[in-house]
């Protein structure tokens, strides 16, 4: 995790001077786009620390050695739920919260609590039903 934690660690050394030159070519009138754009350069940050030190306590991966076969990366790669509906629901949950957004606030509650129990849905799939372990 050497090179994606360098990757997002250089978006720091990118955005911010990115968003200093910006707020000089707008007169500093424009502090949405300055604040935005540092924002990213945070985020960038906090997710190349991540990277870093998730990197240290794992150690090397296949793809961080030159002289790793590919053989090598077989195997688990985490665990998946491909016949889940509670993503779909989660995301309609999202797109109403948002419609709510613009349309009438009134549908941002109906969104938040669908989105409650499709997030419960979602976690505790595996602890009832016919997957409960």
């Amino acid at each position: 995790m050497k090179i994606e934690s360098w990757l997002f660690g250089a978006g720091v050394f990118f955005f911010v001077p990115v968003s200093l030159a910006y707020g000089f070519l707008t007169h500093w009138s424009e502090w949405v786009g300055i604040l935005g754009i540092l924002l990213v350069g945070g985020l960038a940050g906090m997710i190349g620390a991540y990277l870093g030190f998730t990197g240290k306590r794992v150690g090397l991966r296949p793809e961080d050695r030159p002289d790793a076969e590919i053989h090598e990366g077989a195997g688990e790669q985490g665990h998946f739920s491909p016949w889940s509906w509670w993503p779909l629901v989660l995301g309609l949950a999202c797109a109403g919260g948002f419609l709510g957004l613009a349309v009438g606030f009134w549908i941002v509650f109906v969104a938040a609590g669908l989105a409650l129990v499709a997030l419960v849905g979602w976690v505790f799939e595996y602890s009832r039903g016919d997957h409960a372990h």
